[in-house]
């Protein structure tokens, strides 16, 4: 017996119907279902079938049966036969590797979507669909929170993934948008694990900065402080630095710190979501456990790792007890909580702005530099700078209707 292969587009406004329809004509006629995909912008339904018909009586019947109903359904059918060569060759072609690229901003330009889809283009990959994952933006109302987020799946060969980046991060600086790069493999769609930084990531503070103001030593502990966050001098050796200046301060204060921490916007979503949706969270921070306890507690985090602050005789002595927390103990955390929790490294998520986060960014299964410093946006995976933390759900791949059901 032989076959002819049809690709048939729909196209009209969306209702109740359309793929029931269309199906019942092609079932009657025996046909075989090779492919099916949809989109619909704004009511507008662009519907497409690719199917396979006995040839002779029932090809040209299927046909005509199916301009038939679109007409009944008041859309417009469009017929392209396929060769049997031709849909061999684009059967091989599935085999190709798989990445999903996320463009992230408040608002996206066509010239942002142009720019990400022209190096796509240069690199002759394909892209298979288009995903928006954020709701509507109303043009009337003002948003408290605008954010818009689409996903490119695309498929091909890279031979230098790092040119390929580059490309992208240079775009993120000249159009203010962020880029996200990801192989589309199984563990991208099975993270398990989310580790965060907690100063300036899960808080938009320094809490170190802050209890320096309060001991009167304020600008001194912040200028070491961003030379440490930029990578300019060793994490430890500022560290020593800063508490030996807190030496004297009184523990009362601690607490009206801890309570006053302003969140990061998108923050309490972002952990809502995480839970719900049966992930591990943990933070992994160069800062104090009496703080990182704090945000356990108000946020349901499941695991801290931070520095211990010395107090006797109710003031700050100036040292930590036990090993300080630097850049490669996080790195040290993230790997034991994944065994631990028995989860590939590739299932794990890391999040922070510092230079001391890039160890725990490179080790995992997806690393995001979070509203950083150069260094650190030129040296992580992926980063954010756009919206607020929330931002990673979308890198995730979550739909504003997957995170709004538990709001």
């Amino acid at each position: 017996m032989t076959t002819d292969i049809f690709l048939l587009n729909i196209s009209g406004h969306d209702k109740p119907g359309l793929t029931s329809g269309l199906t019942n004509v092609l079932s009657h006629y025996g046909a075989k279902v090779l492919d099916i995909g949809q989109a619909n912008i704004h009511d507008t339904l662009s519907l497409g079938f690719l199917f396979e018909v006995e040839s002779g009586d029932k090809s040209s019947a299927v046909l005509k049966d199916l301009l038939f109903k679109a007409y009944e359904l008041d859309v417009t059918a469009k017929f392209t036969p396929i060769s049997s060569e031709d849909y061999e060759k684009w059967v091989g072609n599935q085999g190709k590797d798989r990445y999903i690229v996320t463009i992230l901003g408040e608002k996206l330009s066509a010239e942002q979507i142009s720019k990400v889809t022209e190096v796509i283009s240069e690199k002759h990959l394909n892209i298979d669909a288009i995903k928006r994952l954020t709701g509507r933006l109303s043009l009337i109302k003002t948003e408290e929170y605008p954010r818009a987020c689409i996903q490119l799946s695309i498929r091909g060969k890279i031979d230098d993934k790092a040119e390929f980046t580059a490309k992208f991060m240079q775009i993120s600086h000249d159009l203010n948008v962020d880029i996200a790069f990801q192989e589309d493999n199984i563990y991208r769609r099975n993270r398990r694990l989310v580790c965060f930084d907690m100063d300036s990531t899960l808080i938009q503070a320094e809490v170190i900065d802050r209890l320096a103001e309060l001991a009167g030593v304020g600008d001194a502990v912040k200028a070491i402080t961003e030379a440490a966050m930029q990578g300019e001098i060793d994490f430890k050796e500022s560290f020593v630095s800063r508490m030996q200046l807190l030496k004297g301060l009184s523990e009362d204060v601690l607490q009206d710190v801890a309570i006053n921490l302003p969140l990061t916007k998108g923050t309490r979503r972002l952990i809502d979501t995480l839970k719900k949706y049966g992930f591990k969270t943990a933070i992994l921070s160069g800062g104090f456990t009496y703080f990182g306890n704090y945000l356990q507690k108000e946020l349901g985090i499941d695991y801290v790792y931070a520095n211990q602050l010395e107090i006797k005789d109710g003031k700050l002595t100036g040292n930590c007890i036990g090993e300080i927390v630097d850049g490669n103990k996080k790195a040290e955390y993230l790997k034991e909580i994944a065994i631990k929790e028995g989860i590939d490294i590739s299932q794990t998520i890391a999040v922070g702005d510092g230079a001391n986060d890039l160890p725990m960014l490179n080790l995992a299964g997806l690393g995001i530099a979070f509203h950083a410093k150069p260094k650190v946006k030129n040296n992580a995976q992926s980063a954010i700078s756009s919206i607020g933390l929330d931002g990673v759900l979308y890198l995730l791949g979550y739909h504003d209707r997957h995170i709004d059901l538990i709001e």
